[in-house]
């Protein structure tokens, strides 16, 4: 039986003990023969962690590791380097003085392994560090390499959080700050120890550069999107059927389902990222390797983090999630992290909530949209929650519930539903003065709303011959239009279907058609009319 390397990360273990290993190694050595100093920005559980593991190992000159795999052919020295692996991965830094002690707890011990008397916060960490960088490369003969693991998580950590630190004078300075700061001055080291560095990469979620975290040294190249390097972490749609097509043949027994139809669930679930305008197809690898080993397709990456720090972003942010997706970008909106909350698109692109779907190149544009099943419902759902923030009911519950009413064509059941649902959400969060707010409110909640059962298709303001209709959901027995009047009448929106034919591409369809107007007050928050043709 095949070995599935679940939150193992390390390289050595990996190759030691039979666990399956999709060989990235080719572009590995392509990374460090034509460059010397890197950043890559990867979704979370994406492969970051093993790729440092797997550099490191490469550096260290362990070929016995690397037996078999492409850069065996490829490399002819094996030489072995002095590797400094810096990882911020496991670390709390929400407390004052967190990051300080990390720098200085890994500082300290590198200069006990090359003998360097200095005592522990005794002068400058940057400077400390780069005396460790000489004294490596002086015993070595050989320049330094440099790993830095999830250089962003002291930031992300405290971002947005308001927590602060007294600082000389009693003045207060925001723990944000403090790290940014600490970290470009820890960083600035890469620039005075530049002779004595081989190869450097730091990765993370998010990039910085705009905040001056890099500012400190010359400017790593970015592959994030370079189009060489997107399959760098990921599993591709080749390296699946490569290296697990007896993984899907045997889902696919266990369900009861054919190979082809377990690989399209698949595809449909976990693929979706790209990373540049070559369009690779990038699965996420946690996830992936999560439903081979136990047989099962679920929200494995999404289960295994909230995002929190991006639902703080988005409570100051004036667009919605539904004014983000489906639209198409220059990359400097996504790819560059400005210091404003007012701006959360690049951070929810690359924390992997959002991916590449399309790209223009005549005028060098991107589109935006969810990647997969699994981030659409666990994005979307946790969103809802917190915009709608329901005094009883559980969103996935309420949901899974409507699921029902839609398969079984009941549309009783439905009215219910809605007018319970937003009859649950506080009078303060639906609560606008303003009448072009109140009207933005009601479309945004029933965007978050459709967008949760979208395991059957589902348009929100479909453009149509003659007008834009207000939703369609298609299950495999139903169609419903629905039309949706705020302050109006269900009679007015069921005209509206009618005059405006948006039932017309449906007149040779199979499935039985429900023309469905809805009528929301906002005095009550909830429908105040519901009418079904």
């Amino acid at each position: 039986m095949m070995k599935y390397p679940i939150g193992i990360q390390s390289f050595e273990q990996i190759r030691e003990e039979g666990y399956v290993y999709v060989d990235k190694t080719e572009l590995v050595y392509r990374l460090v023969t034509l460059g010397k100093i890197y950043f890559l920005s990867r979704p979370r559980r994406f492969g970051k962690s093993l790729l440092m593991s797997t550099l490191k190992n490469y550096f260290l000159g362990r070929k016995e590791l690397f037996t078999g795999l492409a850069i065996d052919r490829l490399e002819t020295e094996w030489l072995e380097y002095p590797v400094f692996h810096i990882d911020f991965n496991g670390t709390d830094f929400t407390s004052a003085g967190a990051l300080e002690r990390k720098l200085d707890r890994y500082v300290s011990d590198w200069e006990v392994e090359y003998g360097i008397e200095s005592e522990p916060g005794a002068s400058d960490l940057g400077d400390r560090f780069a005396r460790v960088f000489g004294e490596a490369h002086r015993r070595a003969g050989r320049r330094c390499v440099v790993l830095v693991d999830e250089y962003d998580k002291p930031i992300l950590d405290v971002l947005d959080t308001g927590r602060g630190i007294e600082a000389t004078g009693g003045e207060m300075r925001l723990l944000e700050d403090v790290h940014r700061e600490v970290l470009k001055g820890f960083y600035s080291v890469f620039k005075a120890a530049d002779e004595h560095l081989r190869f450097v990469l730091l990765t993370g979620v998010t990039k910085f550069s705009q905040v001056s975290v890099f500012s400190g040294f010359n400017q790593p190249a970015d592959i994030s999107m370079d189009s060489r390097y997107e399959a760098l972490c990921g599993i591709t749609q080749e390296e699946l059927a490569a290296y697990f097509s007896e993984s899907i043949a045997n889902m696919a027994r266990m369900k009861g389902i054919g190979v082809e139809e377990m690989t399209a669930k698949l595809k449909r679930q976990y693929d979706g990222y790209h990373f540049s305008e070559a369009m690779t197809d990038v699965y996420n690898p946690f996830s992936l390797l999560n439903a081979f080993a136990s047989g099962s397709i679920r929200d494995y990456w999404f289960s295994s983090g909230t995002p929190t720090y991006l639902i703080r972003l988005m409570n100051h942010c004036d667009e919605n999630l539904d004014e983000m997706t489906g639209k198409y970008y220059d990359p400097q909106e996504f790819i560059d992290y400005k210091a404003s909350v007012e701006r959360p698109l690049p951070m929810i692109y690359q924390s992997g909530y959002l991916t590449i779907k399309d790209y223009k190149p005549r005028r060098g544009t991107f589109l935006l949209d969810f990647p997969n099943d699994e981030v659409k419902k666990g994005f979307v759902s946790l969103v809802a929650s917190d915009y709608l923030k329901p005094r009883r009911s559980s969103v996935g519950s309420w949901v899974q519930e409507l699921l029902d009413a839609l398969e079984d064509g009941d549309t009783d059941g439905m009215r219910k539903l809605f007018t319970a649902f937003f009859a649950d959400i506080p009078y303060t969060m639906r609560r606008k003065e303003d009448e072009r707010e109140r009207e933005r409110y009601f479309h945004y909640t029933f965007y978050l709303i459709f967008r949760l059962v979208s395991v059957y298709a589902v348009y929100t303001e479909k453009e149509q011959s003659e007008g834009r209709v207000d939703c369609i959901v298609e299950t495999p027995d139903y169609v419903y239009i629905f039309e949706f009047k705020l302050d109006g009448s269900a009679d007015e929106a069921l005209r509206q279907i009618e005059a405006r034919g948006y039932a017309r591409p449906y007149a040779a369809d199979r499935r039985r058609l429900y023309r469905i107007g809805v009528s929301f007050s906002s005095q009550t928050g909830t429908i105040d009319d519901w009418k079904v043709e």
